[in-house]
Order: structure tokens, then C-alpha cells, then sequence
């Protein structure tokens, strides 16, 4: 396939008109008071308490003071009295700082087992956000009060993405009195390590066979060494080490994990444990789309496997058009799993598939009605699958002077937006979703989240724009949801190179939420977020001369490149949109590999996509997809079809060879 050039220099040229927008990472200090904060941000990320301290006087009165004050008491919490800390709380009473600062104070009560101290603290706190500080909190009841939390405390623990001392304390005092078993411990232990959280899984080892350690070392280091000379005994810990040998040797070799376990374990372990490690097994299969992971996932009884096994069972089966399983694993996930869009809507089509009664019929139907809206990937295809079309809902009633007014004067808001003008986007974004969703309890109305919404609008702060309008629960302000800056630049640019500007939008709003000065922790710049090593091979392509990374932060640029990178990838995936997002994020070349070998299945794409082995890649093309479909209602004002747009993925036709080049 030969590229054609899309744009030349000329062409940018007349785009750009001759002037280019350079967008700064921070507006200048607008005053001395102003460079001082600054200072103080950088000095509390170097963990300079003295100079902290030195300027924490130049920021009186200056609005961002909560924060000055905050960063100051922060650096040299561990050493601070229980007064200066009290009247901290006093000085900034209500405010996100004195929340935050109640948080860390908690999290270091909870460390030193400062029960006392703690007792008193925690009525006051109002995030309740932090699952360390409730797992403290949990552990101080029980150690004080001996009451049992053990239900909570196992969801607490189980959810914990890394190894933390306040669900770990939790979870010991209530092994140490019997409240969870060494069952509840071990599945600790299988759950960190299949999501390869290594100290973890370590923790739960230590709290139920301390005397396993160096095994524990071997089988995680060479576990099929450990697996093949290890004899096989019918005890508990021998058992458990066993199946996490087994989950371990299923990350790399899911096909010697599984010939290990028929052939020389499998008799050895209780049905339970053979259940979750053929799960193990087949969720890395379905992870690769190997056709034998529903041969793996049949050696299990269901009510047995994780929701993150039966996930994988369920998009293995919708990848095989083996729709009865697609049911008996959705009918085994937990209420809460089964009860996400995904798995409602994939059981209304398994419903609408295989059964033909009416009653089955209005099963799904009410299913479907359950979720069809325009609030997500899932929720559109429902919409769809009803018959009913993708149009804007009306918009909300508008809002009043004193609506709007009160969002202008909220504290919070105020120095959320200051901070951001400031450049201290991470600290504004902080402050803001304190300020909406948990100041008060259970956040702000619908009719406050919407005139917050405007607010963050009218400052074009886009990204707050439209998670505040998000989380409006009873009305949809699509205008707030899905805004569009820069009108007139995209629409231009993608008019001159054929390309659909409600796609580029739709990319776009879940690549940077329109932050201009966006930059990821691996170097991807500005609003369409292009590593620089892309947008030096897209410049040549185009036609762009004497391009530099720096220019990524121009706008124009940013967008000339962006669009000029997704229309030769567009071009190369033959039309495919899920094809083409999948590519912009996670690179041309796993999506050649996802779509199946030659003679492999020809599927729904939107099956395709729940296939998507990497979860922040699944998350985006439906994102990415779902979002084109509202801009484009929004663009032209008539129904749209997700259905279409999504189309379907087979294996690449044989005869059309791939474009090696595209990075």
C-alpha cells in the first residue's frame, strides 16, 4: 500500500494562516503573591519543609492559601503536634485542604495505632474516599470494640489494587478471631497474584502459612520448575501454593499451566481449587484469543471461577458465537458484575439469540429498556437494539441567574479554576471534584452539577466541563457532555483530508478532554495526544517541513498531525473506526494481530472490542466509538447508528498486505 500524501506545506501554511498558538504548561504569575505559591508547589514536591515554611507568610490572604498552608503543615506532618494540626482544621474549616489533611492525619493515626486519637478524628472526615483509612477504621473497631466486620472488610481488602498496612491490619485481627478463615486469606493471596501485585500476595501468604515463604519464593520465580519437582499432597497450604504456582507458569504458558494441572495436580486439589486455577488458566487464553480458553474455562464449575475469570469465559464464548455460555457465565458473575451495561445488554442478546417464547423475549426487552440511552458504548447499542434512534435528547431547562451564581461563588470552585489558571492543573482538578461530588453528602444535585458544569465551561476548562455534566443522574446536557472547541479548525482541516469530524472529536474528548497543554506520563502531547516519535514520521507523510516535538503544543499543529496520523491509519484498516482507535492507542500492530489468523471468524466488532486484551485499550475504542456517535447526532441533527459504525472484524484478506511502516 503507498501512502499519498495528505497535506503539504502549502496546505498547512493556508490552515495555519501564518500564525500559530503556542500554549503554555502555566499562565505567567499575575503577581509576586502568585510566584510565591508556585515556588511553594515545586518546594513541596522536592520536600522542602524549610523553604515551605520561609514562604508560607508571602501567601496570606492570596486565594490558593488553603493549599500554601496545606503543603506547609504536609511536608512536616510526622513531626507536628496534635495542636498544630487542630488549628489548621479550625483556620480552614470546610475546605478540601482541611479534608485532606484530616485524611493524611488519619492514614499516620492508623500507622503509629494511635487509637485514641483516631476515634476522635474520623467522625469528621467527609471524603471517605480513601479505602486505607476505612480499613483502619475497621480495624479500630474491632480491636476496641470487638465488633465484626469481616463481610466488609474482605470486600475492602480484596479491592485493594496494591499492598497497604490498614486492610492488612483489618484482615489480621480478624483471622487472629477466627472471623475469616484460611479460605478467605488464600483467595487474598490468588486475587493479588493474578493481578500480579506481588507484595500482596506476600502479605496473605505470611498471614496464613508463614512458614511457606521460601516456597512462595520458588514457585513465583520458576513456577513450572516448582510445579514439576514439587510432589503433590493433599494439604491445605500444599495445596494453595500450588494453584498459585499454577496461576503464575498461566501468565506465560497457559498451555503448560494446563497440562501440569490434568496430569499432575488436578487429583491433589478440591474442586474449588481446581475450578479457580483452570480459570486462571483460560482467562490468560482468552487474553491471547486462543481457541482452546472455553476448553478451559469447561473444566470448572462456574460458581467457582472470580468475576474476572467469568468476564474472560464470557467474551471468549461471544468470540465463538457459543451463546449458552455466554448466559451460564453471566448468570454466574456476582450481582454487581452481572448487573454493569456490558453484561445486561450481552445477556439480552444471548436472551433475543436462543429463545423464541415471548416471555424470554420481554426478559430481554425490559433488559435492554434498563440501559438504552445515550450515556455509553452499551447503552447506545441498546438504544439500538430497541428500535429506537440515537438522536440529542432535549436539552435541560436552562439555568437560572441565582443557579449560575451560586456555582460562581462556591470556594471551591474558585480556587479549583485559580489553581488551574495558575498551572496547577493536578491541584485544581483535586479541589474541583471535592468541591461537586463529596463536600457535601453525596455530592451536588443535578441542577448544581450542571451550573458547575457551565461554569468550568465558560473558562473552557473542558476536561471539568464534562465530568461534572457527567455525573448528572436524572438530566443529560449533551452540550455540556460532548463540548466542541476549536470548531472551526477541525472541521476545516478534516473537510480538506476527507476525514469524519465527529470521529476526530470523538477521539479527541477521550484523549485529552480538550487540554490543550495535556501531556501522559510516556511523553504523548496536546489534544490529540501524539508521541513525538509518531509526529516526526506523520510530518514527513503530510508534507509538514522543518517540524520539531515542541510544536506539538501548537495547536493547529497538534491537530494537523493528529488527524494526518489517524487518516493513514484509518486508510490502512480499510474504513474500520474500532480498528483505527485500537491502533492510535495501542499501535498499529496489535490490532492486526487481535482482528485472527487467516480462516478465523468474521464477528460483531463490538464482540471484537470486548475481546480487546489490554482493558485500557477495550475501554477506549468504545469510549472513542460511542463518543462519534453523539458528535455526529450533535454535527447533523439526524439519528445515528453505532451499529453501522462499528461494522464488522474478520481476518485480514490474504491478498492485502499490511503497511509495515505505520509506528
Amino acid at each position: 500500500m503507498q501512502f499519498r500524501t495528505i497535506l503539504t506545506s502549502i496546505a498547512l501554511a493556508g490552515l495555519l494562516g501564518g500564525v500559530t498558538t503556542t500554549i503554555l504548561a502555566a499562565a505567567p504569575a499575575a503577581n509576586p503573591a502568585d510566584e510565591v505559591v508556585l515556588e511553594m508547589a515545586q518546594a513541596f514536591k522536592k520536600g522542602q519543609s524549610k523553604r515551605l515554611s520561609e514562604l508560607l507568610p508571602l501567601t496570606r490572604g492570596h486565594v490558593l492559601e488553603p493549599w500554601a498552608a496545606y503543603w506547609e503543615l504536609r511536608s512536616r506532618l510526622e513531626s507536628a503536634s496534635a495542636q498544630e494540626i487542630s488549628t489548621f482544621l479550625r483556620r480552614y474549616p470546610d475546605t478540601y485542604q482541611e479534608d485532606r489533611l484530616r485524611n493524611d492525619w488519619l492514614l499516620l493515626l492508623g500507622q503509629r495505632r494511635d487509637w485514641n486519637q483516631f476515634v476522635q478524628v474520623a467522625p469528621s472526615y467527609r471524603m471517605k474516599d480513601d479505602r486505607e483509612v476505612r480499613c483502619y477504621t475497621l480495624a479500630m473497631e474491632h480491636i476496641l470494640g470487638g465488633v465484626d466486620m469481616s463481610h466488609e472488610v474482605k470486600d475492602q481488602w480484596y479491592a485493594q489494587k496494591n499492598a497497604g498496612d490498614g486492610c492488612t491490619l483489618a484482615a489480621q485481627a480478624h483471622f487472629d478471631n477466627q472471623q475469616l478463615t484460611p479460605a478467605d486469606i488464600w483467595r487474598k493471596a490468588r486475587l493479588s497474584l493474578e493481578a500480579r501485585q506481588i507484595k500482596a500476595t506476600q502479605q496473605a501468604v505470611d498471614m496464613v502459612a508463614p512458614q511457606a515463604d521460601a516456597a512462595l519464593t520458588s514457585l513465583l520465580v520458576k513456577p513450572e520448575k516448582y510445579l514439576s519437582k514439587t510432589t503433590p499432597r493433599s494439604l491445605r497450604n500444599d495445596q494453595e501454593l500450588a494453584v498459585l504456582a499454577l496461576i503464575r507458569l498461566a501468565e506465560t504458558d497457559p498451555e503448560g499451566a494446563a497440562q501440569l494441572l490434568g496430569h499432575r495436580w488436578a487429583a491433589q486439589l478440591d474442586a474449588q481449587q481446581r475450578a479457580w486455577a483452570w480459570g486462571a488458566i483460560g482467562k490468560q487464553a482468552a487474553q491471547r484469543l486462543a481457541p482452546n480458553a472455553l476448553g478451559f474455562f469447561a473444566n470448572a464449575n462456574a460458581a467457582d471461577l472470580s468475576d474476572e475469570h467469568l468476564t474472560w469465559y464470557a467474551r471468549a464464548a461471544l468470540r465463538a458465537n457459543q451463546w449458552p455460555r455466554v448466559l451460564s457465565s453471566i448468570a454466574a458473575m456476582s450481582p454487581a458484575t452481572a448487573a454493569e451495561p456490558t453484561w445486561v445488554y450481552w445477556r439480552a442478546r444471548g436472551l433475543l439469540t436462543l429463545t423464541q417464547n415471548n416471555a424470554a423475549q420481554q426478559e430481554a426487552r425490559t433488559l435492554l429498556q434498563s440501559i438504552a440511552g445515550v450515556r455509553g458504548f452499551y447503552e447506545l447499542l441498546a438504544q439500538e437494539e430497541l428500535g429506537l434512534p440515537i438522536t440529542p435528547p432535549p436539552q435541560p431547562e436552562p439555568l437560572t441567574a441565582t443557579e449560575k451564581e451560586a456555582a460562581r461563588t462556591n470556594p471551591g470552585l474558585q480556587r479549583a479554576l485559580a489553581a488551574i489558571q495558575l498551572g496547577l492543573r493536578s491541584e485544581g482538578v483535586r479541589e474541583w471534584n471535592y468541591a461537586t461530588n463529596m463536600h457535601q453528602a453525596g455530592g451536588m444535585s443535578d441542577r448544581e452539577l450542571l451550573a458547575a458544569a457551565d461554569l468550568a465551561c465558560e473558562h473552557e476548562v473542558w476536561d471539568r466541563c464534562i465530568n461534572t455534566s457527567e455525573r448528572t443522574k436524572r438530566v443529560v446536557d449533551l452540550k455540556q457532555r460532548f463540548p466542541m472547541p476549536h470548531k472551526q479548525a477541525v472541521l476545516e482541516r478534516t473537510r480538506n483530508i476527507g476525514l469524519d469530524p465527529a470521529y476526530v472529536y470523538g477521539l479527541i474528548r477521550q484523549e485529552s478532554r480538550f487540554v490543550m497543554d495535556a501531556q501522559s506520563g510516556v511523553g504523548a502531547a496536546g489534544l490529540m495526544q501524539v508521541m513525538p516519535a509518531t509526529a516526526r514520521w506523520t510530518a514527513k507523510k503530510i508534507g509538514l517541513t522543518g517540524f520539531t516535538p515542541q510544536q506539538l503544543s501548537e495547536r493547529d499543529t497538534n491537530i494537523a498531525i493528529g488527524t494526518g496520523y489517524l487518516k493513514l491509519v484509518l486508510d490502512d484498516f480499510a474504513g474500520s473506526m474500532p480498528m483505527a482507535a485500537a491502533a492510535y492507542n495501542a499501535g498499529p500492530g496489535r490490532p492486526r494481530n487481535w482482528r485472527g489468523q487467516s480462516g478465523g471468524p468474521v464477528m460483531e466488532a463490538a464482540i471484537w472490542a470486548e475481546n480487546v486484551p489490554f482493558n485500557e485499550t477495550r475501554d477506549y475504542v468504545k469510549k472513542v466509538l460511542a463518543n462519534t456517535t453523539i458528535y455526529a447526532a450533535m454535527i447533523s441533527g439526524k439519528t445515528q447508528s453505532l451499529k453501522a459504525r462499528l461494522g464488522q472484524i474478520g481476518p485480514q484478506d490474504a491478498t492485502v498486505t499490511a503497511h509495515q511502516e505505520l509506528p
